[in-house]
């Protein structure tokens, strides 16, 4: 086993000079991506600034996937992008990465960066609610989804990898492993989670070092940084506003429904206080009429849906709400990954906290674990190294708790129901012990190795039954296949699609960040060639 570690040592370091030579050589953009970039786009938080008018697109959401999309969008077309959050921008507890963590202690009802909500399962959850969505709170590692995902979603692999590229050109860098992502790094090949694959942003499996949205400088790049790629012109940022629900109309036999806009409030308001936005329509034929998409997240897609009267009729109606279509996909298919944690530190630590920047993937990439150290105060940290079930077959569903859109919706993942996925998370347990207990942990904490924690597959289905967490990676809730086709569009309405993390039916990769940054860009791509098309056909009949 010496031997071994040797080896991989002497790989290791080979590995780092490597990358050393081609950072510095070639790629010395990456320490500081935004420093290639343009100024951010208009932003406001007066409503009075967009109230009444008209653009060609309206994403709801800028987050993780609709700050690429809407950056996208305007290079051809004018976009309003509303966020229910505030700017990142001057926050130390975003930028910042020793503040890593720091936003999720702190968090209230209408303006915190992050916001709470607990799922009836149990289970302490988050959202994000600033531009940059989640990846201004998060731990920042980004890794591109497997070449599997890609071919189940049916995407066009070149212009994918065209998306990727772009995402990572303008905000992801490669990290500097910390001494203790170092000790992850070697307690994951001595718990065989193998081969070692370096530095790379694929999702492979073995341990590997993933891409960063954090800089050398500790400074973070989130989605919003896309923005800087955006047309100016085009484009305006409404802060601080949340969507009430779509501005629908329905023709006098109900037969096709059309989106005509959105209706939105002051984040900080009053719900009676309303205000609108429209989309422009088309002036003729050769014109497309632009689309609603909803970029709201895994929560807020369906919910923003289900108040505007889009959903099961019966869940609907009992809030009071006018039924307009009866679409009984929404809110369904609501999956979050199960994930347990075990802190290999005693006592509470005094260090500055330390996302995740290497993954052990195994079993088919069934497994994913990762170490990192975690603020549990202001003054404290710990040092929890957790696993997740990639691929979990248990399914719940998610309801309105309230017609006030700032209300979190109810939501019940069903955490291990199925007996695939306790068995799953059984097998988990002994792969994480075997990180847990290495060699190299107990050397960088000073302790000896530990004896195992659990010895029998009945103790370790217990253990993950009573301490089941999240890996903050939910989906689902708009699915490809039940509530939007596979250009994103939703059912039965026109002018309105679902573009974020909603529309999966698995968790995509080691974190879905990437994929939902490339997805976002990749859509706003198709968007505008789809709206190039008709325009060329309606010249070409002109012309013949």
């Amino acid at each position: 086993m010496e031997a071994l570690n040797i080896k991989f040592r002497k790989r290791i370091r080979h590995d780092r000079l490597l990358k050393a030579c081609i950072f510095l050589f070639f790629d010395l953009s990456l320490c500081s991506p935004s420093e290639t970039q343009g100024e951010l786009p208009f932003m406001t938080s007066d409503v009075k600034q967009v109230a009444g008018k008209s653009f060609d697109y309206i994403v709801v959401g800028g987050g993780t996937a609709g700050c690429p999309l809407a950056a996208t969008l305007s290079e051809k077309s004018s976009v309003l992008l509303i966020e229910r959050g505030g700017s990142p921008y001057g926050n130390p507890w975003v930028l910042e990465k020793r503040f890593y963590g720091f936003s999720l202690l702190q968090t209230d009802e209408f303006s915190s960066v992050a916001q709470d909500f607990t799922s009836t399962d149990g289970v302490r959850n988050c959202r994000g609610r600033v531009l940059g969505g989640s990846s201004a709170i998060n731990g920042g590692f980004y890794s591109r989804a497997s070449e599997d995902f890609i071919d189940k979603a049916g995407w066009d692999k070149e212009l994918v990898k065209e998306a990727y590229t772009w995402v990572e050109s303008k905000i992801v860098s490669i990290p500097e492993l910390t001494p203790w992502q170092s000790v992850v790094e070697f307690g994951l090949l001595e718990a065989g989670f193998l081969p070692y694959n370096g530095y790379s942003l694929e999702h492979i499996e073995g341990t590997k070092i993933g891409g960063s949205i954090f800089d050398v400088w500790g400074v973070r790049h989130t989605s919003a940084d896309l923005l800087k790629a955006a047309n100016p012109g085009n484009i305006v940022v409404i802060l601080n506003a949340t969507v009430k629900n779509i501005i629908l109309e329905t023709n006098g036999n109900a037969s096709r429904t059309t989106v005509k806009g959105i209706r939105f409030i002051k984040s900080d308001g009053s719900t009676d206080q309303t205000y609108e936005a429209y989309l422009n329509q088309p002036k003729n034929c050769s014109s497309n009429g632009g689309d609603v998409i909803l970029s709201a997240g895994a929560l807020g897609s369906p919910q923003i849906l289900l108040l505007s009267g889009i959903g099961h009729r019966k869940h609907i109606e009992n809030l009071n709400i006018p039924h307009v279509m009866n679409l009984k996909g929404v809110g369904k298919k609501m999956k979050d990954n199960p994930s347990i944690a075990v802190l290999v530190d005693k006592n509470p630590q005094n260090q500055l906290p330390d996302p995740p920047q290497v993954s052990g993937i195994a079993k088919d990439f069934k497994f994913i674990i990762e170490g990192g150290v975690i603020a549990t105060s202001f003054n404290a940290t710990r040092m929890p190294i957790a696993a997740k079930v990639a691929f979990p077959v248990s399914e719940g569903e998610l309801k309105l708790n309230s017609s006030d859109p700032r209300q979190n919706p109810s939501v019940k993942f069903n955490y291990l129901d199925d007996e695939k996925d306790l068995d799953a998370c059984a097998e988990m347990i002994h792969l994480l012990e075997r990180v847990v207990k290495s060699r190299s942990v107990a050397f960088y904490l000073g302790v000896k190795r530990q004896n195992n924690l659990m010895t029998s597959t009945e103790e370790q289905r217990k253990f993950c039954k009573e301490n089941v967490k999240t890996y903050y990676h939910y989906h689902g809730g708009c699915t490809v296949g039940s509530v939007v086709d596979s250009d994103y569009k939703v059912y039965g309405v026109e002018g309105l699609r679902v573009v974020d993390g909603s529309t999966f039916r698995e968790s995509p990769g080691t974190n879905p960040m990437a994929t939902l940054m490339m997805l976002g860009r990749y859509q706003g791509l198709k968007i505008l060639r789809e709206r190039d098309h008709i325009s060329s056909s309606f010249r070409a009949q002109q012309n013949p």
